[in-house]
């Protein structure tokens, strides 16, 4: 098998003899560890399926791969296909390859299903009420009520929290793209994050394992969510379909759109009104018969 390499021996360039993991690694550079695993697992795959050097992979190839990918979930297939562009693209800023045969492949455009996973207030009052075990509760409050993604939860320290005058709390957050934020805990919530701590230190994590002093994984998170949901009846939410639940309620609410965008870290208030659309409060079906 050829595919997990860049180019034959014979070919003239710098990056030549070097590992796919090499290139991988440089691809990735400065992403988070979870975005890392799942961009290279993809790029195996897509390797894998090919068969050939890296530096031979034609448009043709490309076009045969996508038409493989399976047709029932089209948000997973513009993953796919938007991973393995950026892979191309940069192979092609290095001068492997001559040619950038991803720029010309179309990314789909999958049905916005995000109105199907925002849960009504009532629906996330029940989830996290409905938890008995006191930590996990704290995660499914912090989730939604300050909007987290289930790593930068993960990855918190009781450094990275502190007090504040008006008797709330305060998280410093280092979110996706390397960005930081500061998300405002209510008082109540920080009052039982407070008593959760006992004698940990500033560097030690927020939600440790259960098998010990170690952060949780992504992965751990997510299973944390999947069990309260099942508990009361819910579909398999991720957790961030409590992060979508805090932009909607607070824009329903009235909180301005650019505080909302600001809390969640959005790159734009564009990303953010994609809530407003999801659950318009006006429109001109209202207007007749």
């Amino acid at each position: 098998m050829h595919a997990l390499t860049i180019a034959q021996p014979t070919e003239v360039n710098q990056y030549a003899d070097k590992s796919i993991d090499v290139l991988l690694n440089m691809w990735l550079h400065g992403k988070s560890q979870s975005t890392q695993d799942s961009y290279k697992r993809i790029a195996v795959k897509f390797l894998t399926a090919i068969d050939k050097p890296l530096v031979n992979v034609s448009l043709d190839d490309l076009q045969q791969w996508v038409d493989s990918l399976p047709s029932a979930n089209d948000n997973t297939r513009k993953t796919y296909i938007n991973i393995v562009k950026s892979l191309l693209t940069f192979t092609h800023q290095l001068g492997i390859t001559h040619y950038n045969v991803g720029k010309v492949v179309k990314t789909p455009k999958p049905k916005d299903a995000l109105t199907e996973r925002i849960l009504t207030e009532q629906e996330i009052t029940i989830l996290i009420h409905s938890e008995t075990n006191q930590r996990n509760k704290l995660i499914l409050k912090m989730l939604y009520y300050c909007g987290l993604r289930a790593t930068e939860l993960s990855g918190l320290t009781w450094g990275d929290l502190s007090e504040r005058g008006d008797g709330n709390g305060q998280a410093t957050i280092y979110g996706k793209g390397s960005k930081t934020r500061v998300v405002i805990i209510p008082s109540n919530l920080y009052k039982e994050l407070e008593q959760l701590r006992g004698d940990a230190g500033k560097a030690d994590p927020v939600f440790r394992s259960r098998q010990g002093k170690g952060f949780l994984t992504r992965a751990m998170v997510w299973e944390i969510v999947k069990k309260a949901a099942k508990r009361i009846g819910l579909p398999a939410p991720s957790p961030h379909w409590l992060r979508h639940g805090h932009a909607s309620h607070s824009l329903d609410r009235g909180a301005p759109i650019h505080l909302v965008s600001q809390s969640l870290g959005h790159a734009s208030v564009a990303t953010t009104s994609r809530y407003l659309h999801a659950k318009p409060s006006d429109c001109s079906s209202l207007y007749l018969g």
